[in-house]
């Protein structure tokens, strides 16, 4: 879609976007334990870094958002024991997710997930800036927590979220297309980083009841595809 149709859409996107910020249930994020540790054999370190997907709006534990499902699949598949931390918030962009991680205490980690973009769909960040800034995070991560690899979750099917009225969902959908193709673009010049894409088809079935976050559905899907694509990274074995 050309700028010039978004600039003369743009009062409707407005509206539509304060209306439907006003409309929307604010859900908490997930109950339970931030940490963990599953399975049996060498140990495997894992960081989860994320918004309120990483953080698990949309259900009501940890045990079945992302980190529940990534962490069991992944001792399954790699036959590891897998020690795990996550440290997420509502809300935050890639460049918010780096001033967190900064300021938490991170434990060792071999491999880092992280679980961002939307909100830099929202806060229109320019698709370029928002992967900078996911770089800025990994080069972070990679020289000053441990950190071997960096697996980005991709962005979520935009276009298909039940909670937002058209035109502002086909246009936020292009944005977070645009976001995720740049994102993947980028990782494929990595060997330390790497992008999976995850095609899974959302309505409102599987997402939470605010039609905007996750449901368990979704997270088990990603959380196990993610896991999947760690325990075939070659540089983990």
């Amino acid at each position: 879609m050309s700028l010039a149709l978004k600039l003369v859409l743009s009062p409707l996107l407005v509206a539509q976007a304060i209306g439907t910020r006003r409309r929307a249930p604010v859900l908490p994020e997930a109950s339970g334990e931030r940490h963990g540790v599953i399975g049996s054999g060498e140990p495997l370190r894992v960081l989860i870094v994320g918004d309120s997907s990483g953080a698990g709006v949309g259900v009501p534990t940890q045990d079945l958002a992302l980190a529940g499902h990534l962490s069991r699949t992944l001792a399954r598949e790699a036959g590891r024991q897998v020690h795990w931390q996550l440290v997420a918030q509502s809300g935050i962009t890639s460049a918010q997710a780096l001033a967190m991680v900064r300021r938490e205490s991170l434990r060792p980690a071999e491999v880092a997930v992280a679980v961002l973009g939307v909100n830099d769909v929202i806060d229109q960040v320019p698709s370029m800036r928002a992967v900078q800034h996911r770089a800025a995070l990994a080069d972070w991560l990679l020289a000053h927590a441990g950190v071997r690899h960096v697996v980005f979750a991709p962005l979520p099917p935009v276009h298909q979220f039940p909670l937002l009225p058209q035109p502002l969902r086909w246009i936020m959908g292009r944005d977070a297309r645009r976001h995720d193709e740049a994102m993947a673009r980028w990782a494929a010049t990595r060997h330390d980083v790497s992008h999976v894409p995850i095609a899974i088809r959302l309505d409102a079935s599987c997402m939470a009841s605010d039609g905007f976050h996750p449901g368990e559905p979704v997270y088990r899907a990603c959380g196990e595809a993610l896991a999947r694509h760690i325990a075939t990274t070659t540089t983990l074995r």
